[in-house]
């Protein structure tokens, strides 16, 4: 939000006498709408678009970075084009802007892109074509091609240090590399190669830990930093407010903070081998938060996300039932009664109260078509809107869900309660009874290719304008005359109805343009203390997913790819925690360690976890049909106790966690429609009962605890079958251990010294004795422990 900067006056006059304990010449207005995200550079060329961070360009006095080669200015002021000399340049630099005399900080972040070669031996034989199709080019193999050099075909590519499943793909057919022996679970039934680029050196980067609290606060550092960048707000705290001795970071908190209810300071450092954890620390009127009693639904690093299909919920008023009369419709494609008015009951009753959750997830909710659409082969079966992704209208809420007064009082009842709203938006497609398909058709991508066939369901190859299905038209989002009113439209759902912010569906599938004018009319148009949160959803490679996330775009996306790793990790036996631990701290290197990505337990287009954890479902086979074609329940009752530790994993790492509805008991089920099931409030079995109840005592401690909203993250150990990490915020400290054998374990752990000598609450009571830096916990099979430091 945009926050009122406390102006320091004196009787000497405005800022004409110094004042340590202030920042000088701050506006009364910030120029910059909430914290501005760090600019990644690439290559030796970048362009910034400035109007993702400053509400009107046209105030910029100038710009300067250093040791930045060359930076300009375009003549409209809206774009800086930054030219660097790549080994001159730190990991870490520092853009200044000055708006009207203020001078504005923005931190930015060197490429750390590694040349990378892959080569193919077509041992004398010719070949059309040789490509790569993997995590590194969104599995799009036209993006790949090799060259046929000196008797291989070859390649080099620009890669991000990581690990990245791929496929050699040899005219057309898809193959191991075969001169790479190095492969690993796909997590969907087979294998891909993959390659390693870089080496591991996490152990030599910086660490920053928060330390105590006082009138200043410390942040203690394991390493040799080459620099220290200090935030607080949008400005670089100098050495009026930061001391280095090397070992304690001594920062003093800027008393212009003392006039606003919530502000933050950031801080980045970097040595030769790597960037340190980002630390995100929230002032409440300038002092450093350390009560949850003092948060805010505003505060986007503590909500938990539940999200509801609204057919699928709970029918809170019987009259607006109207399913599709239509005998081609099988029952589980139609529409079961569930509406707005049956989440106000559950939310009134106490249901989201007692799971612990604070912002709820509605699927789309306007108008869906009253008929019959699309086409299952097996078994034969059209379906019903009853998910709301066709929108006939973007403005009218379906009548079968509910009316406006009844989204109000939803609303006004989850706010009162201290919770938020999010709303599933539709923006890529339209169906074609909406309007625009007849009266504006210069709105639209085309149906067919330019060599005749239909560019349908072509996720990557032309994912800016693929269809979904012939009767859904893909609006062509980068022209103004399109998203200017596409724009308009989903703001209006937080002018009419003070909804809290969206779920962006289909994310990738949407041009830029779009995000960029949407969060500038959401900046620009709507009161400063309005705290809209954007979530997008993209299945894809961490960089694709990371281009939609940032000052000017959302706020995060959904984290699919830890999702894919946790649910392999968690569900099968032979997958390494390794690997999770792998897969997280790489998004948390891409992201940052104080993301907002959701860590999901699953979703409305994947088959239920404790399915496939309890055996019900195998990874290598067809889910969608599956659920169709047989009663697909849980299978061997571990399924719940892996369930749990899912749960709890979501609950306990960075990142904003997310329950699909049923996954807090165990509904279980294969792909859509079967994962869609109706959810159940009575009748729950033992094992529901028990599952529920842990989830509701995880997402609590989740809720009460700092060190899980905005603490640091440390891996302790990470081996087949055993996971620890901490998660430590000034005195909030916590330390999370999981065992997924299926046997007892005796875990010994090594405390980092900030944890030696504390006393633990155990919140599962698992048997734990400490000795001096050696802690030892007894777990046992499929379960997982909390560990919360008494203060």
């Amino acid at each position: 939000m945009i926050k009122k900067l406390l102006i320091v006056a004196s009787a000497c006059g405005f800022l004409s006498c110094s004042n340590v304990d202030s920042l000088q010449n701050l506006p009364q207005n910030s120029d910059i709408r909430g914290l501005a995200t760090p600019i990644q550079l690439t290559g030796e060329k970048t362009e910034i678009n400035l109007e993702d961070y400053f509400l009107d360009v046209n105030r910029i006095d100038s710009l300067k970075a250093l040791p930045v080669f060359q930076i300009t200015l375009s003549p409209d002021k809206k774009l800086a084009k930054i030219q660097y000399e790549t080994d001159k340049t730190p990991l870490l630099s520092e853009m200044k802007v000055w708006v009207k005399g203020t001078s504005y900080s923005l931190l930015l972040k060197k490429s750390k892109k590694l040349h990378t070669d892959f080569s193919f031996n077509p041992k004398s034989k010719k070949y059309k074509s040789v490509q790569i199709k993997g995590q590194m080019n969104d599995w799009d193999p036209s993006r790949s091609p090799l060259e046929l050099k000196d008797g291989k075909y070859q390649t080099t590519m620009w890669l991000n240090p990581g690990k990245y499943q791929y496929l050699i793909v040899v005219d057309g057919k898809e193959m191991f590399d075969p001169e790479n022996p190095i492969s690993e679970d796909n997590n969907i039934g087979g294998r891909n190669s993959i390659v390693l680029v870089g080496q591991n050196v996490d152990s030599l980067k910086p660490s920053l830990v928060t330390e105590e609290i006082g009138k200043e606060f410390t942040i203690n550092i394991a390493n040799k930093v080459d620099e220290i960048f200090v935030f607080w707000e949008n400005f670089r705290l100098g050495s009026d407010f930061v001391s280095n001795d090397g070992c304690e970071v001594h920062i003093k908190i800027p008393a212009n903070a003392k006039s606003i209810k919530r502000s933050d300071i950031r801080i980045w450092a970097f040595n030769k081998y790597g960037c340190s954890n980002d630390v995100l620390i929230p002032l409440d009127y300038g002092t450093v938060l350390n009560q949850t009693s003092q948060l805010e639904r505003s505060d986007k690093q503590s909500q938990i996300l539940y999200f509801l299909m609204v057919d699928r919920f709970f029918d809170g008023n019987p009259s607006n039932n109207k399913p599709v009369n239509d005998p081609e419709i099988l029952p589980k494609a139609n529409y079961f009664g569930g509406d707005i008015a049956g989440v106000t009951q559950k939310l009134n009753n106490g249901y989201f109260d007692s799971l612990g959750v604070n912002t709820i997830w509605l699927s789309p909710i306007t108008q869906n078509p009253l008929g019959a659409w699309g086409l299952n082969k097996e078994p034969k079966t059209k379906f019903s809107g009853y998910h709301g992704y066709w929108p006939t209208s973007l403005s009218k809420i379906d009548f079968r869900f509910g009316t406006s007064d009844e989204l109000h009082d939803l609303i006004n009842l989850a706010h009162k309660k201290g919770m938020n709203i999010i709303l599933d938006y539709v923006a890529h497609h339209i169906h074609i009874e909406h309007p625009a398909w007849k009266n504006h058709p210069d709105w639209f991508t085309s149906l067919y290719l330019p060599d005749g066939s239909m560019n349908t369901e072509k996720w990557d190859e032309y994912r800016l304008t693929t269809w979904f299905d012939t009767f859904l038209p893909t609006l062509a989002l980068d022209k103004p005359e399109v998203y200017e009113p596409m724009s308009d439209s989903a703001l209006f759902w937080i002018k009419k109805y003070d909804i809290d912010g969206f779920r962006h569906d289909a994310t990738k599938h949407i041009p830029e343009p779009f995000w960029r004018r949407l969060t500038q009319k959401i900046k620009q148009q709507l009161p400063p203390n309005k705290s809209v949160f954007q979530i997008g959803e993209t299945y894809g490679s961490k960089e694709l997913i990371n281009s939609y996330i940032g000052s000017g775009m959302m706020d995060s996306q959904f984290d699919f790819n830890v999702y894919d790793d946790a649910v392999a990790a968690f569900a099968k036996s032979d997958v390494s925690f390794s690997k999770l631990n792998a897969s997280l701290l790489e998004s948390l290197d891409y992201y940052g360690y104080h993301n907002l990505m959701g860590n999901i337990s699953g979703n409305q287009d994947r088959a239920r976890f404790i399915s496939y954890a309890g055996g019900a479902l195998k990874f290598d086979e067809n889910a969608k049909k599956a659920g169709w074609t047989r009663d697909i329940e849980v299978g061997d009752p571990v399924g719940y106790k892996k369930l749990s530790m899912l749960n709890a994993f979501n609950m306990t790492i960075p990142g904003v966690p997310t329950i699909y509805y049923g996954d807090e008991f165990g509904s279980p089920g294969g792909n859509d429609p079967d994962n869609r099931r109706l959810m159940k409030f009575a009748g729950l079995n033992v094992d529901e009962k028990n599952t529920i109840s842990i989830t509701k005592k995880v997402t609590n401690i989740r809720k009460n605890n700092l060190a899980l909203i905005f603490g640091d993250f440390k891996t302790l150990l990470a081996e087949q079958d055993i996971f620890a990490f901490t998660r430590g915020y000034f005195s909030s400290k916590v330390i999370v251990v999981f065992n997924k054998s299926n046997k007892s374990k005796e875990v010994e752990l090594i405390l980092p010294k900030e944890y030696q000598g504390k006393e633990f609450t155990v919140a599962f009571n698992s048997k734990v004795s400490i000795s001096g830096n050696k802690l030892t916990l007894n777990l046992s099979d499929n379960s997982f422990d909390i560990l919360i430091a008494k203060n």
